[in-house]
């Protein structure tokens, strides 16, 4: 099953167990929304790449209330959520595409939950590069993503506790089962090589904002001047080229 489908079918339920199936949601989101560089009366674009039914969104426009949001994601379903979540609201519009090859618009924030570790490791190579170079001049990427245990039995034991974890949290069996099977489709890679390909693509201040086992926070921002949009660009197009990704 591919990515799309997947989330289609979960569009409806996915919300209910987000606590459940993320035992560490307060921490997890709450170290990326405390790096967002901004003021509470500030008014800035903000680019959320698979942003799903919109959660992450909802928590940064609860915090900055003069923030306007695009939302993109591949699944019409998941967007049809967040479309009801924020409906009548002025500050959001939608945007049904694949993140993994365009990043639309000239935001000061980008921003992503649980989304890009769908993408092979080349394809978050590009990505990177491809974010650094949407970005305004000392605008801010910011990930909380699932990563990869750093050896095999480290992952075993990651997952092993997240399982035992969630059971005891009081998952629905149906809701478990629907999410083990969305993580089939899943690439993680390990924390480590992602600040690495962060920093090659170009970006400074980067930084871990969290980690606890299989789930992490991790930022980096635009440099003000050193980093044009074109070399950027060109930064972008020469990752994707190595990995057959150009478009």
């Amino acid at each position: 099953m591919d990515t799309r489908v997947a989330f289609d079918r979960a569009a409806r339920i996915y919300d209910r167990t987000r606590r459940q199936l993320l035992p560490c949601f307060d921490e997890f989101y709450g170290a990326l929304l405390a790096r967002i560089p901004f003021a509470v009366g500030d008014a800035f674009e903000v680019l959320d790449l698979g942003a799903g039914t919109g959660l992450l969104s909802a928590m940064v426009a609860a915090a900055f209330p003069r923030a306007r949001f695009n939302l993109v994601d591949v699944s019409p379903e998941m967007l049809e959520r967040a479309r009801e979540r924020f409906a009548g609201d002025p500050r959001f519009s939608f945007s049904l595409q694949d993140f993994g090859e365009a990043v639309p618009g000239r935001p000061d924030l980008v921003i992503s939950a649980l989304a890009i570790h769908h993408l092979d490791d080349d394809a978050k190579r590009a990505l990177f590069a491809r974010v650094l170079a949407a970005l305004r001049p000392r605008g801010c990427f910011l990930n909380a993503d699932q990563v990869l245990g750093p050896t095999p039995a480290l992952e075993r034991g990651y997952h092993e506790r997240w399982l035992a974890q969630v059971r005891a949290l009081g998952v629905p069996p149906a809701d478990l089962e629907a999410a083990l099977d969305r993580m089939r489709a899943d690439r993680t890679a390990p924390l480590a090589p992602q600040l690495e390909w962060l920093r090659q693509a170009g970006f400074e201040q980067v930084e871990c904002l969290y980690e606890n086992e299989r789930f992490a926070a991790y930022a980096g921002v635009r440099p003000a001047a050193s980093t044009s949009s074109a070399s950027a660009s060109r930064r972008w197009a020469a990752i994707a080229s190595r990995s057959g990704r150009v478009s």
